[in-house]
């Protein structure tokens, strides 16, 4: 009995144990572009790439567990794969322009797309708050930028890269929300994942960026974004979403800028500036209310 007990416990520690890794990963994500000190394109390419690759059995064997696939929601899914592709090589470089924090933190103002592209585009209503929360996102983010570009042109540019990385998200959001009304979550995962590695193939051809001829630290920081971030992180996020109610879920995601901020310092030898850390907050503040709002 006891046994049992504690068995019962640990099913509902464990949603709880998966958000938390989940989070922690993505936090780690900057952390790990930084370390590899690779083009855009290129870290975006191998961590799309081996992620697919350890992902590949287990999609093969959904598919046929699920078939037929319909192609329409396949042909949906392969497009998020290219907002993927776009948001990757944006948001890396933007991780090499300025901090890990600032980039994780204008990285995560997609929802805030997400919501004005689900208006524009699907005729969503969104309620008074949710303009109360941009505000404040827009101003904390001008307080941060206003501050990098005085201190150093190439770092505001890079927050500003950042910003697009999280349009280019935002778009692969609400693509793969289309997708998912037809396909299982890896299927849709798995072939954005391939789409996006061949997107990134390309781009890293045309960019003249070299795949190859990189330190073996830049490779296992690569291997490491894409164990950890793209196939541990998201499964696990995937876990506790089905597991733990979205008002739980979605606040604790808030806390990955906050993870990476307090990671660079160490890590990356980063400190926090007053700007980043009133800017952010005000950021943080204003996703979260938009989160509440759509939620």
């Amino acid at each position: 009995m006891t046994t049992f007990i504690q068995s019962h416990r640990l099913r509902r520690f464990f949603p709880y144990f998966a958000l938390v890794f989940g989070t922690l990963g993505l936090g780690f994500s900057a952390i790990f572009v930084k370390w590899a000190n690779a083009p855009g394109a290129v870290s975006g390419f191998y961590r799309v790439a081996i992620a697919a690759a350890v992902m590949a059995v287990p999609f093969g064997i959904e598919v046929r567990r699920r078939a037929p696939v319909s192609r329409h929601h396949l042909l949906i899914a392969a497009l998020g794969g290219l907002f993927f592709a776009a948001d990757l090589a944006a948001w890396n470089t933007s991780v090499l322009l300025t901090s890990a924090a600032s980039a994780t933190l204008f990285g995560n103002t997609s929802p805030l797309w997400v919501s004005l592209g689900a208006l524009l585009l699907f005729k969503e209503k969104l309620k008074p708050g949710f303009w109360a929360g941009l505000s404040l996102a827009m101003l904390g983010t001008v307080i941060i930028i206003s501050k990098d570009i005085s201190t150093e042109p190439s770092v505001g540019w890079g927050s500003l890269l950042a910003i697009i990385a999280g349009v280019f998200y935002a778009g692969f959001f609400l693509v793969t929300q289309r997708a998912r009304e037809g396909l299982s979550s890896l299927t849709a995962w798995w072939v954005s994942a391939m789409t996006g590695t061949v997107g990134l193939l390309v781009a890293s051809v045309v960019l003249e960026q070299p795949l190859t001829g990189y330190p073996a630290h830049t490779y296992w920081s690569l291997i490491g974004v894409a164990l950890i971030t793209q196939v541990g992180a998201y499964l696990a996020i995937n876990y506790a979403l089905g597991h733990l109610p979205a008002s739980i879920v979605s606040p604790t995601l808030l806390g990955q800028p906050v993870l990476t901020a307090l990671l660079a310092v160490p890590l990356l030898g980063q400190p926090l500036n007053p700007a980043q850390i009133i800017g952010g907050a005000v950021v943080l503040a204003g996703i979260w209310i938009v989160h509440r709002q759509r939620g």
